[in-house]
């Protein structure tokens, strides 16, 4: 957990420990949030549209394909199926990686986190080089 995320958990404890969440408007039921609120406006007519006729963004239907072949590759036994299906599943994350507008997280595939942590540090390599 990083210092900001830790600073507002012990601010946040503080609060409910002081009661100062005990008398707020709607609490006990769940929130409700349009699913439009986050789309610009002048695109809401559209994505209403795209959605009731069961059409989803590319990016979407991208990464569920990358979450129904790990399930998948999980299953297998035949090495050259699973070979096969590693090499479909890597295409896919560099597919849905290139439509992305932000960059990759780790928290997206932890499968990889810790194959990319122990990978030895090319950047030390870097420094000495160009340092």
């Amino acid at each position: 957990m990083g210092i900001i995320a830790k600073i507002a958990e012990d601010r946040i404890k503080r609060a409910q420990e002081e009661g100062i969440f005990n008398n707020l408007r709607g609490a006990g039921k769940p929130l409700v949030f349009e699913e439009e609120t986050w789309v610009p406006e002048d695109l809401r007519l559209a994505y209403r549209v795209l959605r009731n006729a069961g059409c989803v963004p590319p990016e979407i239907e991208t990464r569920k394909e990358v979450i129904s072949l790990r399930e998948l590759m999980r299953t297998l036994d035949d090495d050259e199926e699973r070979l096969r299906r590693l090499r479909e599943l890597n295409f896919k994350i560099l597919k849905m990686n290139m439509m992305r507008k932000i960059p990759l997280t780790l928290d997206d595939f932890p499968e990889y986190e810790e194959k990319i942590l122990l990978k030895p540090c090319i950047a030390g390599n870097w420094e000495k080089d160009n340092g």
